[in-house]
């Protein structure tokens, strides 16, 4: 059984930073599981904004690039995914979500549709 706790998030001013943490358990490197961040702002659908897959292969939103950081820290049965996120911006507030899958291929990474484990999100506010 996976389960997925975001912590990390909270209000901050542009420019400043935030490292957003996610603890998994049920899943580890050895599943090749690929972990990502979503998040969602108010009237916005929710976007991919950085994966990381099963060989450490990174992909970040555009929007993101340059910005922020994913990472991820491997036990025998669980694991911490980080984003460091850096300059923040405005745009940038939203719910932020984690999301875990066995196997994503990498042009869908940062899609919706192919995770099945998500967490119930942190709040970040760049003001």
């Amino acid at each position: 059984h996976v389960q997925l706790v975001e912590s990390g998030g909270g209000t901050v001013q542009a420019g400043e930073s935030l490292r957003l943490s996610c603890a998994g358990t049920g899943i580890s490197l050895r599943s090749a599981f690929c972990v990502a961040w979503f998040r969602q702002a108010p009237g916005k659908e929710r976007e991919g904004v950085a994966a990381i897959d099963g060989d450490r292969q990174t992909y970040y939103a555009e929007s993101v690039k340059g910005r922020f950081t994913i990472s991820k820290d491997n036990a025998k049965n669980s694991y911490r995914l980080f984003l460091q996120m850096d300059a923040l911006r405005a745009d940038d507030s939203a719910m932020y979500y984690c999301a875990a899958q066995r196997v994503v291929a990498g042009p869908f990474a940062l899609q919706e549709w192919p995770y099945t484990y998500w967490g119930q999100g942190t709040q970040v506010t760049v003001s």
